[in-house]
Protein backbone atom coordinates (compact mmCIF):
# COMPACT_ATOMS: atom_id res chain seq x y z
CA UNK A 1 0.00 0.00 0.00
CA UNK A 2 1.00 3.54 -0.52
CA UNK A 3 2.89 5.75 2.11
CA UNK A 4 0.55 8.14 3.97
CA UNK A 5 1.67 11.55 5.11
CA UNK A 6 -0.06 13.21 8.26
CA UNK A 7 0.97 16.53 9.43
CA UNK A 8 -0.43 16.51 12.91
CA UNK A 9 -0.75 19.81 15.65
CA UNK A 10 0.51 18.79 18.65
CA UNK A 11 0.12 21.45 22.18
CA UNK A 12 2.85 21.19 24.95
CA UNK A 13 5.94 20.34 23.34
CA UNK A 14 8.37 23.05 24.06
CA UNK A 15 11.90 21.31 24.10
CA UNK A 16 14.60 18.78 22.51
CA UNK A 17 13.60 16.24 25.37
CA UNK A 18 9.62 16.67 23.95
CA UNK A 19 10.89 16.39 20.43
CA UNK A 20 12.94 13.08 21.28
CA UNK A 21 10.36 11.72 23.12
CA UNK A 22 7.78 12.21 20.29
CA UNK A 23 9.83 10.82 17.88
CA UNK A 24 10.74 7.87 20.12
CA UNK A 25 7.46 7.11 20.84
CA UNK A 26 5.89 7.64 17.29
CA UNK A 27 8.75 6.05 15.74
CA UNK A 28 8.81 2.66 17.43
CA UNK A 29 5.10 1.74 15.81
CA UNK A 30 5.19 -0.83 13.30
CA UNK A 31 4.80 0.91 10.08
CA UNK A 32 6.06 4.27 10.52
CA UNK A 33 8.96 5.14 8.15
CA UNK A 34 9.69 8.95 9.20
CA UNK A 35 8.55 11.44 12.17
CA UNK A 36 9.70 14.97 12.14
CA UNK A 37 8.92 17.32 14.58
CA UNK A 38 8.59 21.51 14.20
CA UNK A 39 8.70 22.69 17.95
CA UNK A 40 7.74 26.13 17.41
CA UNK A 41 4.70 25.80 14.74
CA UNK A 42 3.57 22.54 17.23
CA UNK A 43 3.69 20.50 14.50
CA UNK A 44 4.41 16.61 14.08
CA UNK A 45 4.78 15.41 10.31
CA UNK A 46 4.61 11.81 10.18
CA UNK A 47 5.33 9.21 7.03
CA UNK A 48 3.76 5.49 7.42
CA UNK A 49 2.16 2.85 5.80
CA UNK A 50 -1.85 2.97 6.47
CA UNK A 51 -1.42 -0.81 6.26
CA UNK A 52 0.28 -1.50 9.11
CA UNK A 53 -0.72 1.38 11.85
CA UNK A 54 -3.71 4.04 11.51
CA UNK A 55 -3.67 7.63 12.08
CA UNK A 56 -5.17 6.69 15.83
CA UNK A 57 -2.66 4.96 17.04
CA UNK A 58 -0.22 7.48 16.22
CA UNK A 59 -2.00 10.01 17.88
CA UNK A 60 -2.10 7.66 20.73
CA UNK A 61 1.75 7.38 21.22
CA UNK A 62 2.05 11.09 21.43
CA UNK A 63 -0.91 11.02 23.64
CA UNK A 64 0.68 8.52 25.67
CA UNK A 65 3.95 10.82 26.05
CA UNK A 66 1.48 13.61 27.63
CA UNK A 67 0.96 15.40 24.47
CA UNK A 68 -2.40 17.07 23.52
CA UNK A 69 -3.18 16.22 19.62
CA UNK A 70 -5.20 18.78 18.58
CA UNK A 71 -7.92 17.25 15.97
Amino acid sequence: MAKQIIDITVEGMSCSHCENSVKKAVGALQGVDRVSVDLAGKRVTVEFDPGEVTGEAIFNAIEDQGYEVIK
